[in-house]
């Protein structure tokens, strides 16, 4: 948060005639232990934001009569804003109501305690899947949300029914939440202003707030805020949906690092399609790219009065989303494998990402057709029946798990939930626990990561590799995933839970064995003909079967397609802290040495019993912190995870380690394949077994 001076603290509402509003909408005043209660004494595990007011944490709250889960604000005591924010906020949201705002619950005010209470969003703000989670966000889903923001700002600026309009004057993707059903709502309105509404030009002096790459210049320049300064911020908004590139990026090769500048600059060259987002390139039809720019480009005029109005720009959006959606249509009558390819961003050097996967779509496509495959289109809908695969019912898959009954939840991810479920072996048809067991998950987001899954283990099969059995993609449901069920769960289980919970901790020979099944899946992922990049390789996605024979899974957010073998690709971060491979990180570029990183940090936790990423390391990351340990073995022993004991062979260790060693090195070819870190493992469990 920027602030060129300081507002004048305020101690209440304001009650000026020309700035307050009249609180027409229930507004609950919270007592202090209530706020306690709700929060656990704010207990740090349940901190899910920071910002420039303070934390804000989950908890639950009773709303008339009901426990109601909601997002909780707590001033911090060192924060730069104070009661003029807080009672700001009280003002604007205790009398806007609409879809795109988020809801104020209520606020306490004791002491020095200032707190707001507002819904709960499940799925954060925008700026989280952008920049932080990397979250695989369709073009469709990025061009919905900028409508709904936009929608949500129209409303402050002209909507409300009164006389007076609001000023946002802190639009940005960290202030745009979404809710389970992934619709924006504009959120953070603490350095809002009230003003006229008859004139879009109408200006408040005011001294200048904001944050710094969505600030407008001119109000920077002369102190006037208008409706047309959140215009500018919306712009930059726009861009940084489009480019998945932050307001202020020090990754552009520019010396302030400014995106809006960036992208001028680069549409000014002719190279506007080099700056879009590599995960939505071959989404976006050239017409409604050309409109969604021209849209983004009028909100960053210089001139405010040469920028549109927000019922200008939601009116663009949506023709540009509706013109998107009868563009797709023009692939009704084509093969389903190759729609499917077109929905999925395969970067390819510069060329058109759709054709550099021609080999895996046409080899693909001819495996199918050979086995009697039959490939359909309906509409718009996705549907992709693979020789292997059943296709299911949602109606079956809810009896097959009790209507996804949180007594069979085996586990909760990114993209959604894991329930067990019986199905009868021969038909899959739900039954009552004597039929065989499996696993089946539910998606709480869009269809990308579903896709993916679909494509990639559609044709991939291995021992090493999750089994899809089948799936549901019923157009009134999310999607569904039938997986083969994994009895003793996941890696990262066994090696960091609570010992007290289990009769044994995993020994020496059976973590060489996992590790061992994990390097037979990548290399066989990795020496495929159109090449497999797993981009999410940790103990969580390493699934144990009642034998304890390691399989892979988590393929939502793989990579595969013959370009990757040759120069890798230039795509968004993905990954999961502790894990990613800094050289990815820095630069986006991809490659199957990406896996054999975050494979070496895999074997480092199995080493040591510690996880990737703990907070007691002061965030340093298990590489830093057990690089130090690996290069000698009586050093080694301190680190080693003390439920092993004396019960593993040192110099077998020792050898684990150095392998471990060189898969983190810094420089990619510097790393290890997959196929040497196999032959590696394979010749430690042999001299040691």
């Amino acid at each position: 948060m920027f602030t060129a001076t300081g507002d004048d603290k305020e101690s209440g509402p304001s009650t000026s005639s020309s700035s307050s509003i009249e609180w027409s909408q229930p507004c609950r005043h919270f007592k202090f232990p209530e706020i306690i209660l709700a929060t656990n004494n704010f207990d740090e595990s349940l901190v899910i934001g920071h910002g420039g007011f303070g934390k804000v944490y989950k908890g639950n709250v009773i709303k008339e009569s009901s426990l109601v889960v909601a997002a909780i604000k707590r001033l911090d005591s060192k924060s730069s804003q104070g009661a003029a924010e807080f009672w700001a906020e009280i003002e604007m949201l205790s009398k806007l109501r609409h879809c795109n705002l988020v809801s104020l619950m209520g606020y306490c005010n004791d002491g020095n305690e200032m707190i707001l209470v507002y819904e709960y969003m499940p799925n954060g703000t925008l700026e989280d899947h952008l920049h932080k989670l990397g979250t695989p966000l369709s073009w469709l889903q990025r061009l919905k949300i900028c409508i709904g923001a936009a929608r949500g700002l129209h409303y402050l600026h002209t909507g409300t029914g009164i006389e007076v309009g609001v000023i946002h004057r802190d639009v940005k993707s960290s202030n745009i939440l979404l809710n389970e059903t992934w619709a924006a709502k504009i959120s953070d309105f603490g350095l809002s202003k009230i003003g006229p509404t008859i004139q879009p030009s109408t200006y408040v002096n005011t001294q200048v707030k904001g944050t710094f790459g969505y600030l407008d210049p001119h109000y920077f320049s002369t102190g006037r805020l208008t409706r047309k300064s959140d215009v500018y911020a919306f712009g930059v908004v726009l861009f940084e949906v489009l480019c998945r590139k932050r307001a202020v990026d020090k990754s552009l090769d520019l010396e302030q690092w400014g995106l809006v500048a960036w992208a001028q600059a680069s549409i000014k060259e002719g190279s506007l399609k080099d700056i879009i987002d590599s995960d939505i390139r071959v989404q976006i039809s050239t017409k409604c790219l050309k409109e969604f720019v021209r849209i983004a480009e009028r909100c960053l005029l210089s001139n405010p009065k040469q920028r549109p109005t927000m019922a200008e720009v939601v009116v663009s959006l949506e023709s540009v989303l509706t013109l998107q959606e009868k563009t797709n249509g023009y692939a009704v009558g084509r093969s389903i494998f190759e729609r499917m390819f077109d929905m999925f961003p395969f970067p390819s050097n510069g060329e058109n990402p759709a054709r550099g996967d021609s080999k895996i779509l046409s080899s693909s496509k001819d495996n199918y057709r050979n086995a009697g495959d039959t490939l359909e289109a309906e509409n718009k809908d996705f549907t992709v029946l693979f020789p292997s695969l059943r296709v299911l019912k949602f109606a079956d898959l809810r009896r097959a798990t009790k209507n996804f009954s949180q007594d069979l939840l085996l586990g909760k991810g990114r993209f959604g939930e894991v329930f067990l479920g019986w199905v009868d072996k021969n038909t899959f048809a739900p039954t009552e626990g004597d039929g065989i067991a499996v696993a089946v998950k539910k998606y709480n987001q869009g269809l990308p990561e579903w896709q993916m899954v679909v494509s990639v283990l559609g044709w991939l099969v291995h021992p090493n590799i999750i089994s899809l059995l089948g799936y549901c993609d019923d157009k009134k449901h999310k999607c569904l995933l039938v997986y083969e069920y994994m009895q003793n769960g996941n890696f990262g289980d066994h090696l960091f839970r609570d010992r007290t919970d289990v009769a044994k901790p995993l020994s020496w020979g059976r973590r060489l064995l996992i590790m061992i099944g994990v390097a037979r899946g990548l290399a066989f992922m990795h020496s495929s003909k159109d090449q497999v990049i797993h981009r999410d390789v940790k103990t969580s996605n390493i699934l144990l079967d009642q034998d304890f024979n390691a399989k892979l899974g988590g393929f939502g957010m793989a990579r595969f397609g013959p370009e990757i073998a040759k120069t890798g690709v230039t795509t968004s971060i993905i990954g999961t802290v502790g894990y990613l491979d800094p050289d990815y990180l820095s630069n986006g570029h991809l490659s199957v040495k990406s896996d054999v990183y975050s494979f070496g940090v895999v074997l480092l936790e199995a080493l040591t019993g510690q996880q990737a990423w703990q907070r007691h390391r002061d965030f340093s990351g298990l590489v830093k912190w057990a690089i130090p340990f690996l290069e000698d073995k009586n050093e080694l022993k301190k680190i080693m995870d003390p439920h092993l004991g004396q019960n593993y062979p040192l110099q077998g260790a020792f050898e684990c380690a150095k392998l471990a060693l060189r898969c983190v090195a810094k420089n990619p070819k510097d790393r290890p394949s997959s196929e040497e870190v196999l032959q590696g493992l394979e010749q430690i469990y042999d001299v040691n077994k």
